[in-house]
């Protein structure tokens, strides 16, 4: 099982960041061993700056490598909504030095899930999703804005990684992102539902 993550995939994100606009998605992972189960979340004793970022998830059902992109709605049969935790003052120090990322976004407790739902239910035109820290609403995303939709981003990930039942990609995050302390409560909602809750 393994966690494939997109990076920069929301115009707003990438600008709020002061990154470039991706012209291919832009890919790296996180390990099994970064979700973190249950509610109550633990704050890193390596940083000082720990981000959310609430994103929407699939849950691949069907393996293959190289997927066409008229075939990648088949591969997955499940969506949820995931937090991709990022140390984002260990990212920022390692981007500068040229390094690879990875400690910042892949370490223990680094990913927390929700519980995925059959995508039959949903329009996977129309769908929107949100995230409120501590009561206040920090990020809102629709599927529409994808920058590389869903499709695309199976067929592409495809070409180098075989993904395989129980695989989860997470689509990106929209704008909003920000820092989290002690105490904050974090609620993930896909229309309007609540289906993800993190304490710390």
């Amino acid at each position: 099982m393994k966690i494939i993550c997109i990076g920069r995939n929301y115009i707003d994100h990438a600008k709020e960041l002061n990154n470039k606009v991706p012209s291919k998605p832009l890919v790296f992972m996180k390990p099994a061993t970064a979700i973190k189960k249950g509610q109550q979340m633990t704050y890193p004793s390596f940083t000082n700056n720990l981000h959310y970022e609430l994103e929407l998830c699939l849950l691949i059902s069907k393996g293959g490598s190289q997927i066409a992109e008229a075939d990648a709605l088949d591969h997955f049969d499940k969506i949820g909504l995931g937090i991709d935790y990022t140390a984002r003052d260990v990212q920022s120090t390692l981007k500068e030095k040229g390094h690879s990322w990875e400690i910042a976004k892949g370490f223990d407790g680094s990913a927390t899930f929700s519980e995925f739902y059959d995508k039959s239910k949903y329009d996977l035109t129309d769908l929107t999703f949100h995230l409120d820290v501590n009561g206040e609403r920090r990020q809102t995303g629709k599927i529409s804005d994808l920058i590389f939709p869903i499709p695309h981003l199976i067929h592409h990930v495809s070409k180098y990684f075989t993904l395989e039942p129980g695989d989860i990609m997470m689509t990106g995050t929209p704008a909003g992102v920000g820092p989290i302390k002690p105490g904050d409560s974090l609620k993930g909602y896909l229309m309007d539902n609540l289906i993800l809750e993190n304490n710390f």
